[in-house]
């Protein structure tokens, strides 16, 4: 699915985020019976540490800095839209001894909005993009636009391990991929700051594996044919092209297969932090900003479930 925003601004921008605050090296994880993997084989792929949530932390404490910090940049948001990749994180633990339905219903959303004191804002969530929430993140709040209120959407994304059932691995086995507990939110509006939206392409299938190749081949088709539709001619552009912090050597194929003369290959910090779901977009997109106005900016997402896209962006001069 392509779609295309040139002809109608939509902008991205006020980025913040905020990581768990326990830092653990893999030998540690190992001890303590939460890795899938071995450490050699999460190590020859670049993983060195992982955050977590802190025992003075929780998901709500985690995700509201990032809120509140990208509320500040805005004034009164049209709506809130959440994205989580794991179901668990869409709702407050059911209360002990509930066995009706009402603490089920403690959804995340509205939760961090009564901690922030914010109210009479509508507000929509997801979780079924898994890592690909960025991208979902886009198509959702580009709906909620509107030419006739010149209003923001905030953009929230937040993850942690959940704790049911206890010893759950903070990798995925099969995936190889170590992932870290993260919370994140932006803006999308009209204001002309941090990126320009121009066009982004989104692949979904049911199948539970998809080969390698053949995710570093649809990538580099989805990039392909969304600059075409935008009539981008990329041999002219400064590009910088923005993964997720997995599948290290997949990444480096597709960056190697399109022999533009100029193109820098984004993975950050992955020995650091591991993998920060969506929120690795934010992290990166924030850091990679250099104020170099009409600069092009390609963000892949991969989530399991399975989902693989791609936007590209271009920088204003203000962040």
């Amino acid at each position: 699915m392509i779609l295309l925003y040139q002809d109608s601004p939509v902008s991205v921008y006020g980025f913040n985020y905020q990581l768990g605050g326990l830092r653990r090296d893999l030998t540690q994880l190992k001890s303590e019976s939460v890795l899938a993997n071995t450490e050699e084989t999460l190590s020859a792929l670049g993983y060195r540490y992982c955050l977590s949530l802190d025992k003075n932390e929780t998901l709500l404490s985690l995700a509201a800095k990032p809120v509140t910090a990208t509320l500040a940049q805005t004034a009164e948001p049209r709506a809130l839209v959440f994205q989580h990749c794991h179901a668990e994180s869409a709702v407050l633990p059911v209360e002990p001894g509930d066995t009706g339905w009402a603490s089920r219903n403690h959804y995340f959303a509205a939760a961090v909005l009564q901690e922030l004191k914010l109210d009479h804002v509508p507000y929509f969530c997801s979780f079924a993009s898994g890592c690909a929430g960025f991208l979902s993140l886009l198509v959702t709040a580009g709906g909620l636009l509107s030419s006739s209120d010149g209003r923001a959407v905030v953009c929230v994304m937040a993850d942690s391990r959940p704790v049911d059932p206890p010893g759950l691995s903070f990798d995925l086995p099969r995936e190889r991929i170590l992932g870290s507990d993260h919370s994140s939110a932006f803006l999308v509006g009209h204001e002309e700051r941090g990126y320009q939206l121009l066009g982004l392409n989104y692949y979904s299938t049911a199948r539970k594996l998809v080969p390698l190749v053949e995710i570093v081949k649809r990538t580099v088709e989805m990039v392909q044919s969304l600059a075409t539709e935008l009539r981008l001619d990329l041999n002219e552009a400064d590009i910088a092209i923005h993964y997720p912090n997995n599948f290290p050597d997949a990444w480096k194929m597709v960056t190697g297969y399109f022999l533009l003369p100029q193109i820098e290959h984004v993975m950050d910090e992955m020995a650091e932090r591991a993998h920060c779901g969506a929120t690795d977009s934010v992290i990166s997109l924030t850091k990679w900003h250099r104020g170099q106005s009409g600069r092009l900016h390609f963000v892949v997402n991969y989530g399991v479930g399975l989902h693989l896209g791609v936007c590209i962006l271009r920088e204003y001069a203000s962040i």
